[in-house]
């Protein structure tokens, strides 16, 4: 199926554009950062110096991903809508992607600006699809096998995982969105990876990254620092960084458009290259040779 350009607020990503997101998060506990933008502070700082490196979508997350003290509807509120709002008036252009499975924190980062929802948790709260329905904004549809929020996968099994990954989040989460008025330029899928997965299922959806760019649905990808990534090399949270740029690499030369990060002037580089071997980017300078 063909590719047709991603709309989000008022960004339009043409098919061959390789985007960043940024991850922005505002919890006390995430696994990479260790709370350190949890303050309004520490966050509007990395979110300027993100936007300045080259990052396209700001992703505010409330909730740590994986199992940890309890956050409320109310606290997830707290801790994500001023913060939108205020990123809304400070960054007009960037697009504003809020990472919630929940339907009642969608409704209110749509009120405030927010122009993605990034449910990474494959549709569990069927509502948030309706609210993004609703608001005209774009929506991120996940793999996450079926796995409850915050929980992690144990011996998890599949007969095939990307065709479990394409029936849920093609036939299934897009679809349903797109049926609900979810407008079709701004949906997006993801394969999930470490949700609901163990290494060799992530490993193997990376592998298998354009039987879903055929779907004709642009594919994001979150990479960035996984368990996947650091299991595969035996290396800690912290020295992670290249095996996630050389998956970044291959994922770009697979297909997928849009990269959920943490470091974002690395990936930068590393999808620049990428588009420029491909010959969708002309070099940044062209002296050699010709002097």
């Amino acid at each position: 199926m063909a590719r047709t350009p991603l709309k989000l607020g008022t960004r339009t990503f043409a098919p061959d554009e390789l985007v960043i997101m940024a991850i922005v998060n505002r919890t006390p506990d995430s696994f990479f950062d260790r709370g350190a933008t949890f303050t309004d502070e520490a966050a509007f700082a990395a979110a300027d110096k993100a936007v300045a490196e080259g990052a396209a979508i700001l992703d505010i997350g409330g909730v740590k991903a994986g199992p940890g003290d309890e956050v409320t509807v109310e606290e997830e509120l707290r801790r994500t809508v001023p913060f939108v709002a205020a990123l809304r008036e400070r960054h007009p252009d960037v697009v504003l992607s809020v990472d919630t499975w929940r339907h009642e924190v969608g409704e209110a980062v749509c009120e405030v600006g927010a122009d993605l929802l990034n449910d990474a948790w494959g549709g569990v709260d069927p509502r948030l699809a309706e609210v993004a329905a609703k608001y005209r904004v774009g929506l991120v549809c996940t793999h996450a096998g079926g796995t409850e929020p915050r929980t992690r996968p144990h011996r998890v099994e599949y007969a095939d995982v990307m065709a479990d990954i394409l029936t849920r989040t093609v036939a299934g989460e897009a679809e349903r969105a797109l049926a609900l008025g979810v407008p079709r330029e701004g949906i997006l899928i993801d394969p999930g990876h470490d949700f609901g997965k163990n290494t060799r299922h992530s490993l193997e959806a990376t592998r298998r990254l354009p039987e879903m760019t055929e779907t004709g649905w642009p594919v994001l990808v979150s990479l960035s620092n996984k368990d996947f990534v650091g299991e595969t090399l035996d290396k800690p949270v912290g020295e992670r960084l290249l095996g996630t740029l050389a998956t970044t690499a291959v994922s770009a030369w697979l297909g997928a458009q849009v990269y959920r990060v943490h470091q974002v002037a690395e990936t930068r580089q590393v999808l620049d290259m990428v588009a420029s071997i491909r010959g969708t980017r002309p070099p940044a300078v062209a002296r050699r040779g010709l002097a």
